[in-house]
């Protein structure tokens, strides 16, 4: 027969109660400092597994991304009459064009979309999706442009579309350009290349992938996030141009290629690496051919000097590197 428990016996399961709690809620406190003052402990584990994962979801991100301009009407061929092909809104419009820019065979049958979505001023034109087809994709046809225009317009770029210069002292970067995922982003570089000269554009800040990414840009398991971040940055403030904000725009994960705003610009990047850190805290405009990231490297191997900004040890380039973009002609 079990016997009653004495007071002491009662004081010493309360206080191995007490201890086995505490015990708890000290991994707990440590499961979250880590996560929070050091992600690479929790990332690192699941490392290949995620990057796996942010492989296969790129494209998928890359082909959600549909949106234009409000407030411009494009000009153009039309290959697809508003007045007989209506939708509800202006992404269901960009997805039509997108469509006919699906072939591997050559450039788009649409190239460009216009949308009327503003029911009070549209009126019965409310929903019209006209779908046309631009002389020159990279200086397309602009009608009508301000807060009076009830049109939406956007560009859609095919295979071999959408493909500007980056011009430097050691070589030529080609930037394949995304306006369907940063339209405001991709409208302000095809102004810039049409001023023919970008003075004070230029790379000043570059960081190789150090030990913490392979040369596929997948991050090493167990190693930091940085510094170095394995990039390069500049600037496209131009001299005697002013540059508006450009909004954070709905854009696919930082991937090795990737070239993105600071904020809001004018600075930008261009990554050396696969970045699932930053999930989409950048907009990314655009993307470095693959053929083209050795330039990229060679550019983030020149001397550097170190540098602290707002506590962090960045790698500045001791002599900047001029940059200017320019129009190539698209393949056929």
């Amino acid at each position: 027969m079990g016997r009653r428990k004495t007071d002491a016996e009662v004081g010493r399961c309360a206080l191995l109660v007490l201890l086995f709690l505490a015990i708890i809620s000290c991994l707990l406190a440590y499961f979250c400092f880590t996560v929070v003052f050091n992600p690479s402990g929790i990332t690192a584990s699941f490392g290949s597994i995620q990057d796996l994962a942010t492989q296969q979801d790129e494209t998928e991100e890359e082909n959600q991304c549909c949106g234009g301009i409000e407030h411009l009407e494009l000009w153009g061929d039309a290959v697809k009459w508003g007045s007989d092909f209506k939708f509800n809104s202006s992404e269901q419009c960009c997805m039509a064009c997108k469509e006919m820019c699906k072939g591997d065979d050559g450039p788009c049958l649409c190239d460009s979309w216009v949308f009327c979505g503003n029911r009070g001023a549209c009126g019965s034109r409310f929903g019209e999706c006209w779908l046309k087809k631009q002389r020159d994709v990279l200086a397309p046809d602009r009608r009508d442009s301000g807060d009076q225009v009830m049109w939406t317009s956007g560009l859609m770029f095919g295979k071999g579309e959408g493909i500007v210069e980056l011009k430097t002292e050691y070589g030529v970067l080609r930037v394949k350009l995304l306006p369907d995922c940063a339209p405001h982003s991709v409208s302000f570089i095809l102004e810039l290349m049409s001023l023919h000269h970008c003075a004070g554009c230029k790379f000043y800040r570059a960081e190789t992938r150090g030990s913490s990414w392979d040369s596929d840009g997948n991050h090493i398991e167990y190693a930091s996030f940085g510094p170095p971040f394995a990039l390069i940055q500049g600037t496209l403030k131009a001299q005697g141009v002013t540059f508006k904000d450009i909004p954070l725009e709905a854009c696919p994960t930082v991937r090795r290629g990737s070239v993105a705003w600071v904020g809001s610009g004018p600075e930008f990047f261009i990554s050396l690496a696969n970045h699932n850190e930053w999930k989409k805290a950048y907009t990314v405009f655009g993307y470095v051919l693959p053929e083209d990231m050795a330039m990229v490297e060679k550019i983030a191997q020149l001397p550097t000097e170190p540098e602290v900004w707002n506590n962090i040890n960045v790698s500045v380039l001791e002599r900047p590197v001029p940059l200017r973009f320019r129009g190539i002609k698209r393949s056929r």
